[in-house]
């Protein structure tokens, strides 16, 4: 199991060396997210700190943008980069889609599945000379003269992962992408039930087995030095699954395990602005259901025995413990159990 770092928002002069920290610490991977900042720049900027470290979007929001937009930055980070860059791409949900970004939600599943194959065709024309022949449902790219065209990336094309919650876009991520990244409002329960038989759907419609794709998992975690850390840690952990607890699209989870009315609660409390009141008002056994629970050195063998047969990757969510040394034990047991 590959252990992946988060980059914290970025303090634009720090990057590179927040990113050879990570790497030297013994990171497998390095990814952003587009939260309040752009996920594309920072990495830029990583490639040129490191040397062994994947780097990659986890996520970048899809729909807002045009094949051709994320090809291109997709091409030129992989260069970049040496080939060490993974596009990932989400769909977000529709509200944000429609009305933050100005941009189609339609069909977000059939969506997502052709931009990818869009992309990959304008590599194919960049990589390999192939003429660009693109006509889909949703996406149409059919020109291509010299003057634009930047050539093969000298790595070849990048690894394209995309996010998956409901079991739709979980078999187009298993018939056309590279890896997928579980949401981190997921369950092991969840995981065997549902992502797993929609990922084995996906993989014999597209004739792959299951080593065609890395599965790559954000978990929540809750763990500290003393009492208040676990407090701090606890009630972070808490805000943050409310926070998702109040969207509509990921009550099935909730139903899943017979919480599926504390999402009507939680997305009232939303509405209300009441936040601080949300994290609190959730049961124990569903934190810990959604989070892993132990001190530092303990979280290699409870994510091992949770999630060891499930997932190829992992990243941990713990925003209340930004500083990449305090990891520094987990990420030695996590290489020492890998080598094992």
């Amino acid at each position: 199991m590959k252990l992946d770092g988060i980059l914290p928002a970025p303090a634009w002069s720090e990057v590179g060396a927040t990113a050879a920290r990570m790497e030297q610490l013994g990171f497998d991977g390095l990814f952003t997210s587009e939260v309040t900042n752009d996920p594309f720049l920072p990495l830029a900027l990583a490639a040129t700190g490191t040397e062994r470290m994947d780097l990659g979007t986890s996520i970048a929001v899809a729909f807002p943008r045009s094949p051709m937009h994320l090809a291109q930055v997709g091409r030129d980070l992989q260069a970049n980069s040496g080939g060490r860059f993974i596009l990932g791409l989400g769909s977000q949900v529709k509200a944000h889609i429609e009305r933050r970004y100005s941009a189609s939600f339609d069909r977000p599943a059939a969506r997502m599945r052709e931009m990818v194959l869009a992309i990959r065709a304008i590599w194919d024309c960049w990589e390999n000379g192939t003429r660009l022949d693109f006509d889909g449902e949703f996406f149409r790219h059919t020109l291509m003269t010299p003057f634009f065209d930047p050539g093969p990336s000298g790595h070849g094309p990048a690894r394209i992962f995309l996010a998956a919650v409901g079991p739709m876009m979980t078999e187009v991520a298993a018939e056309v992408a590279d890896g997928m990244f579980v949401h981190g409002f997921s369950t092991e329960r969840n995981l065997r039930e549902r992502t797993l038989p929609a990922l084995e759907r996906g993989l014999s419609r597209a004739g792959r087995s299951r080593a065609d794709i890395e599965l790559s998992y954000p978990l929540f975690v809750i763990t500290g030095d003393d009492d208040a850390e676990f407090d701090t840690a606890d009630r972070a952990v808490r805000e943050q699954i409310a926070f998702y607890a109040a969207t509509p699209s990921y009550r099935p989870v909730l139903e899943l395990h017979g919480w599926g009315e504390l999402q009507t609660d939680m997305q009232t409390l939303a509405k209300q602005g009441r936040w601080k009141e949300m994290g609190a008002r959730l049961p124990v056994e569903l934190v810990d259901a959604f989070a892993v629970r132990g001190p530092v050195s303990e979280l290699p063998s409870i994510i091992s025995a949770r999630y060891g047969d499930l997932i190829d990757r992992v990243s941990l969510y713990a925003p209340y413990r930004p500083e990449p040394e305090q990891w520094a034990g987990l990420i030695a047991a996590f290489r020492e159990m890998s080598h094992a």
